[in-house]
């Protein structure tokens, strides 16, 4: 592993491996104007992560070899990705905690699907502090 990530100014890493998903957040961030980098889950995210730190990482909870709660934790543990913010993405919206997330991983959003990519390109810039149009 490198000592230290390269920065990756407005770069945002795409984690699900539900294909649809996948090209509809990709296509609406896209021409929102972020660099987007998609992962087919959370292993192939971390790796990605490796080369380059994200400004924001999205991922979905439930993916295999790594789900995307690992994928958190191995972003939390690492001081070169430990405060990158974070949206989670899950099928079962009712059985993770956004309160618990927030306080544990310092997750910022949990969107539960389906969820439209206009709605995902709000969170995102509300997350970022950029002004959000209606």
């Amino acid at each position: 592993m490198r000592s230290e990530t390269e920065p990756w100014p407005n770069g945002f890493l795409l984690c699900d491996d539900e294909i649809h998903i996948l090209r509809a957040a990709e296509f609406k961030l896209t021409r929102a104007g972020y660099d987007v980098c998609t992962a087919s889950d959370g292993q192939e995210g971390w790796e990605a992560v490796q080369q380059k730190r994200p400004d924001m990482v999205v991922t979905d909870c439930q993916m295999p070899r790594l789900d995307g709660l690992g994928l958190v934790q191995r972003l939390r543990e690492n001081p070169d990705t430990a405060e990158v913010p974070v949206i989670m993405l899950t099928a079962k919206g009712f059985e993770l905690n956004a309160d618990e997330l927030a306080r544990k991983w310092n997750v910022l959003a949990l969107m539960a699907k389906p969820f439209s990519p206009r709605e995902l390109l709000q969170t995102v810039d509300r997350a970022l502090g950029v002004e959000v149009n209606p």
